[in-house]
């Protein structure tokens, strides 16, 4: 009996993981295929992010299109259930209102489900898990829909490369049933975060009720993503190392019970030190960054559903999950994985794999 069978609970009511997909556009934009005013070349790109490809959404493409789609195939995994709560996490919604998540429950043929959107950045999914855990918990719902989908690629300035060459298109879906804690599927815990103080270091500082409110104040690419990279590297790697170690204890687990980690896909120098500090071998790391960049909310279940395609998430096996992002806000979970169907292939080569991401670069 590990340390973590004999601290966890047993017997009450839980969240429990039953269905799981991704999803990214069939465009895919190799490093040689970036715009020729980014002065850019493959192994440029590849030293600074670990990213070789990334795939970005063609003209009229929207955020609900992708996911739609991941929606589609996790609620197939799950052998299509009727969730009534569907939550969407995403930084790129199609319009500022309404949200996209009761558009979505409708396409879906779920018109009475309740259906909110969640805004955390990259740390969405993070937050969005710990949301549906918690009206499960709560009694509110019995099943819920969970879908990140981000289109980065609208939101980037043409002429900033060093965003360019890492944000990405795509989205991943994960249903959640009411089960027992510690089954198979199993949520354990969380440890989420913010820092509000560092809200202009991952910034959209145009498009909203402040430019609306101030026009003279805004120029055109104040509509575009910005973000000042050296200082977010430095409270990436601290913000999600920290949290992991919290969501650990609140687990009762430690490094050397974590079968799989997965982190949010922010850019591979991050995710090596990151794991460096956690002392997580290349044995144990979930990575696709090399294959799909950074799709923010999007990520960690892009990622889960490339491992989970290959057969690289095995039942029982214990999962750590990190994530940081805009606000400053960050989010970690614990889970024990379960026993699901064929999750089929993301639209790419396969793609995940257990290395640290400077193995992919």
């Amino acid at each position: 009996m590990t340390s973590a069978d004999a601290h966890r609970p047993a017997g009450r009511s839980g969240a429990v993981l039953e269905g799981l997909a991704g999803w990214v556009p069939p465009r895919r934009i190799t490093n040689d295929e970036l715009p020729a005013a980014w002065d850019v070349d493959d192994s440029w790109v590849r030293r600074r992010s670990g990213i070789t490809a990334r795939h970005w959404a063609g003209p009229g493409v929207r955020t609900g299109e992708l996911a739609l789609e991941a929606a589609v195939r996790a609620l197939a995994v799950a052998g299509d259930p009727v969730p009534d709560t569907v939550l969407v996490a995403t930084s790129t919604p199609d319009v500022p209102m309404p949200a996209m998540a009761p558009r979505l429950a409708t396409r879906l043929g779920l018109d009475r489900a309740a259906a909110w959107d969640i805004s955390a950045a990259c740390s969405g999914f993070g937050y969005g898990l710990a949301t549906a855990v918690g009206v499960i918990a709560s009694g509110a719902a019995e099943r819920v829909l969970l879908v990140a989908a981000e289109v980065y690629s609208t939101l980037v300035d043409p002429a900033d490369r060093s965003a360019g060459i890492v944000f990405a298109d795509g989205a991943g879906a994960v249903v959640l049933r009411r089960g027992t804690h510690g089954e198979p599927g199993s949520v354990l815990a969380f440890d989420l975060g913010s820092d509000g103080s560092g809200h202009e270091l991952i910034q959209i500082p145009g498009g909203g009720a402040a430019e609306r409110a101030d026009p003279a104040a805004h120029t055109p690419a104040d509509r575009h993503f910005r973000m000042r990279g050296r200082e977010v590297f430095r409270h990436a790697v601290t913000r999600m190392t920290e949290s992991s170690r919290a969501v650990l204890d609140r687990t009762a687990w430690t490094t050397s019970d974590v079968d799989r980690f997965v982190a949010h896909q922010a850019n591979a120098r991050i995710l090596k030190e990151v794991a460096e500090r956690l002392r997580l071998p290349a044995q144990r790391q979930v990575s696709n960054i090399e294959h799909v960049g950074n799709t923010g909310a999007a990520s960690i279940p892009l990622a889960l559903a490339d491992a989970a395609s290959r057969g690289l998430l095995a039942p029982g096996q214990r999962v750590l999950l990190t994530s940081f992002g805009a606000g400053l806000t960050w989010a970690s979970a614990t889970l024990l994985w379960p026993e699901l169907p064929a999750v089929p292939p993301v639209r790419t080569p396969p793609q995940a794999s257990l290395r640290t991401p400077s193995q992919a670069s």
